[in-house]
């Protein structure tokens, strides 16, 4: 059995092994990683050896890093990337290129329909009647995304948010709010099977997810890095932010918003963001925590996305797709039923 997995930003790591009265045989770990001293290889050779084929990728990472010399030095990988590879190779995970994907660059909504669309679209992945799908987003009116779990008070300047006609909703997936205006941003949506993920800690399922994006920015010019649990960042700042939601059926959510042109003193009207969370992030001013893809690579917004949706079909492919009638009409019905009522909105008041 062979398995690969190209840690994010990282080198690929590489593992062949057999499978034998259920545990791991004849390992061997390969790769164009660095790894000093050379008797390190065999260590983690040694270690996986004899594993449980049922082993999850975190408790492999835990035994290489136990058999690892006191002075061994791992550059481009990690314990746990082997964890993720063996999963890979035992067939327990999957990776973009066993997909056919479908990209949709969607017409313009407004956010409450792209929230409703982001649930169904997940649940369409989930219970098989759609192939992971890559969406880019459109803005017909501004928004103000509140994470499922934060409270609509302490994040929303209700008198900003109708000063500024922004429509303000609850999305399902967690982490902060979020300002977005037509044309200001560049926001897209992952729909993908579990297994895509599955060997993976949270923080590495995020990273790997968005790794496309890092080298599509850095193809732009931009020295663009993770930064965890869900920042994409860069040494001029942060451009942007991913969230996820795993539904029952094992599909992922996965989206991101990365800021283009943001109108910085409008988003502080809507949103009320804290010193602490300001200071957290090492700055004192909301508009120097954002980081516009504009000022960056000099392009229209639409080329960036472009470009980064080009770096995508390079790498995996994807064939053009829209989003169905009865996924719309779905949608709708959502909007009616959750999304638009104040039960939802002011879940967390």
């Amino acid at each position: 059995m062979h398995g690969e997995y190209k840690v994010p930003g990282g080198k690929l790591v590489v593992v062949d092994l057999e499978e034998v009265d259920g545990k791991i045989a004849n390992f061997q770990l390969a790769g164009d990683f660095f790894l000093e001293p050379d008797e390190a290889l065999d260590a983690i050779n040694a270690a996986v050896e004899g594993l449980p084929a049922s082993a999850p990728a975190s408790r492999i990472g835990e035994v290489v890093r136990e058999a690892l010399p006191a002075d061994a030095n791992l550059l481009g990988f990690t314990p746990e990337s082997v964890g993720v590879a063996v999963r890979r190779a035992l067939r327990n995970a999957s990776s973009f290129e066993d997909y056919d994907w479908s990209i949709i660059v969607d017409e313009a909504r407004e956010p409450i329909e792209h929230v409703a669309l982001d649930e169904v679209l997940t649940r369409e992945v989930g219970e098989g009647r759609r192939g992971p799908t890559l969406r880019f987003w459109a803005l017909s009116k501004a928004g103000a995304y509140l994470g499922s779990f934060q409270s609509y008070r302490n994040e929303i300047d209700g008198d900003g948010a109708r000063k500024h006609d922004v429509q303000v909703v609850r999305r399902i997936t967690g982490g902060g709010a979020m300002f977005a205006e037509p044309d200001n941003v560049i926001t897209y949506s992952l729909y993908v099977p579990g297994e895509l993920v599955r060997g993976m800690s949270f923080a590495e399922s995020y990273e790997f997810l968005d790794s496309w994006v890092l080298e599509g920015l850095r193809e732009l010019g931009i020295d663009a890095r993770y930064e965890p649990l869900n920042d994409i960042t860069s040494p001029g700042g942060k451009i942007g932010g991913a969230a996820q939601k795993r539904l029952g059926s094992g599909a992922v959510l996965h989206h991101a918003t990365m800021s283009y042109d943001i109108d910085a003193d409008k988003m502080l009207e809507v949103l009320r963001i804290g010193r602490e969370k300001l200071s957290d992030k090492g700055t004192t001013s909301a508009k120097k925590r954002v980081d516009p893809l504009r000022s960056q690579t000099g392009m229209a917004r639409d080329d960036v996305q472009a470009s980064l949706l080009g770096t995508f079909r390079r790498l995996y492919g994807g064939a053009d797709d829209t989003v169905r009638p009865e996924e719309l009409s779905e949608a709708q019905g959502l909007i009616e039923t959750k999304f638009s009522q104040e039960k939802w909105l002011r879940r967390v008041v």
